[in-house]
């Protein structure tokens, strides 16, 4: 098993679910209380446990915010300990989640990072990296001012609310380095049971398409847009009315990865 760092972790879990991916929302309804949901998911490599990632949301009115954490397991932290946080706060619209601020921060090793977006409306204002970044290559796909409007962050971008579609559906994201759009079809449904859930899932394949901010020669990058085997389910949050990735499968080069929710709600 390979050493952890971002770049792993991100092609790993952000690449496949915008790993995501993996977070809750309320539809923008008025209510009369707070909204807290608790999620806890998985991750799994060729069947042994590699991280696992907890989310918060807490929502208020039209407003949520979203914190998280990622650990690796104590398999993974034998080669690298790997921690990270994420959160988002922005505002529920009729179809989306617009995000107004995105942070991630994580630690590897020695190594650590730090990134922070604004985002207005949907387009980024500002993007800063703690450290920053070096400067690119010629054999880097540049990200044009086009490619930063009408963009999700990695975190919210797939959630959706209730009465919205789910799959078919684009979802262009932009992670502070990349843009992508990852574009939904549907597959069916599948029973899913969780802490707080058992029902049917909604079956979504992924298809992942690069569009700037990447290593044109990218190994990774060519695998990940010539799969057609990735999928995400989603679960509806009955009380909530929202639906949310409780189980994700992306083949890797060294085995398959898989996502999994362990509870859903509460």
């Amino acid at each position: 098993m390979g050493r952890m760092d971002y770049a792993g972790c991100r092609c790993m879990l952000v690449s496949a679910l915008v790993l995501a991916v993996l977070v809750f929302a309320k539809p923008p309804v008025a209510a009369a209380e707070p909204v807290q949901v608790h999620a806890d998911y998985s991750v799994s490599l060729v069947g042994l446990p590699v991280a696992y990632l907890n989310f918060v949301t807490e929502v208020e009115g039209t407003s949520y915010r979203v914190s998280g954490t990622l650990r690796t397991s104590t398999l993974s932290d034998i080669v690298s300990k790997t921690r990270g946080t994420a959160s988002v706060s922005g505002k529920l619209t009729a179809d989306r989640f617009l995000a107004s601020q995105f942070s991630v921060a994580y630690s590897s090793g020695r190594k650590a990072q730090r990134t922070d977006i604004e985002f207005r409306d949907g387009d980024v204002k500002s993007t800063t990296h703690d450290p920053a970044r070096k400067a690119r290559g010629s054999n880097w796909v540049p990200i044009s001012d086009k490619d930063l409007s009408s963009v999700l962050d990695p975190l919210s971008g797939l959630m959706f609310p209730a009465g919205s579609q789910v799959c078919p559906r684009s979802v262009p994201i932009f992670d502070g380095q990349s843009r992508v759009t990852l574009h939904l079809s549907p597959k069916g449904q599948r029973p899913f049971r969780a802490k707080g859930f058992e029902g049917d899932a909604i079956v979504c394949g992924i298809r992942f398409e690069p569009k700037a901010g990447y290593r044109k020669n990218s190994s990774s990058i060519a695998y990940l847009r010539n799969l057609t085997s990735m999928e995400v389910w989603y679960a509806k949050h009955e009380e909530g009315g929202f639906y949310a990735p409780v189980y994700a499968k992306v083949p890797t080069k060294v085995g398959q990865v898989i996502v999994a929710a362990t509870r859903f709600g509460g």
